[in-house]
């Protein structure tokens, strides 16, 4: 059953490549949401299609999207990004991926995501390893200090993490980048080529990071909130460290000195270990 999700899940990668491409090199119409991100016409249009096939197809499945959801009556749930990244996209930077995970009861199962710019599917079925267009791939085991060991920090609003502190102590015992979309920087951890990734979303950061955390965990790395605790991906999360696993417990050192402490507490979202 696990790989007749799998090939849904890759059928509607492939869709949203598509729509991506098609609208990327022309004038993009712009919206902004509360937290003053941008979304776009293709992000609506891929996350609408998604719940479109979803009715059709899985009738008890519920959609957890980053623009729209739908509320089925069973215990699965698809967490989608459709457009991780846009920022980049319209700024015609291709950095950009479509984000898919099914998930049950929390913890996800089936998870790709696509990047059209490099066709480079990532897929993973829990248990099974995980994939780039078919080949098995693997995080690297750099610890926190070699040569090339490299950290993404994304930058969000929410002043969750004091991320110009934190930087700054990474930056000697690590390589620093924001490249704007944490999908597309966790499969370079899936893949060996970055380390680490330290991720401050929390309201529908699961849609951001839910296929990743599969992908990178059954590529060997390791995926804990912020606090390193597991999580559920059908909600809102506490931010994310996501990693080779090698100085994952160091990193987290790192982390909580610049977390403020009224997320620490925060008491709205639900977790499970």
């Amino acid at each position: 059953m696990y790989q007749e999700y799998l090939e849904f899940a890759k059928e509607i990668a492939y869709y949203a490549g598509k729509v991506m491409m098609e609208y990327y090199n022309n004038p993009i119409d712009l919206d902004y949401k509360e937290d003053k991100t941008v979304v776009t016409l293709v992000d609506k249009k891929i996350n609408s299609y998604l719940i479109e096939r979803v009715k059709e197809k899985y009738t008890t499945h519920s959609v957890n999207g980053e623009e729209e959801s739908y509320q089925g009556d069973g215990e699965y749930m698809w967490v989608c990004d459709p457009l991780d990244g846009t920022g980049s996209y319209v700024n015609h930077i291709p950095v950009f991926v479509f984000s898919l995970a099914l998930v049950h009861n929390g913890e996800p199962i089936v998870g790709v995501v696509y990047d059209p710019n490099e066709n480079k599917l990532y897929t993973a079925v829990s248990g099974e390893g995980a994939y780039c267009n078919g080949t098995k791939i693997h995080v690297n085991s750099k610890r926190l200090g070699d040569l090339g060991y490299k950290t993404n920090v994304e930058i969000f609003h929410n002043s969750i993490i004091d991320e110009v502190s934190l930087i700054k102590e990474l930056k000697d015992p690590s390589k620093i980048s924001s490249i704007g979309s944490v999908a597309r920087s966790a499969m370079a951890i899936a893949e060996g080529y970055f380390s680490c990734d330290i991720f401050p979303g929390t309201e529908h950061g699961n849609c951001d990071i839910a296929a990743s955390y599969l992908i990178v965990k059954e590529a060997g790395g390791r995926v804990t909130d912020l606090y390193g605790n597991n999580q559920r991906y059908d909600t809102g999360i506490r931010g994310a460290i996501i990693s080779n696993g090698v100085s994952h417990e160091q990193i987290l050192e790192i982390v909580k000195r610049y977390t403020v402490k009224e997320f620490l507490d925060e008491k709205r979202f639900t977790y499970h270990s």
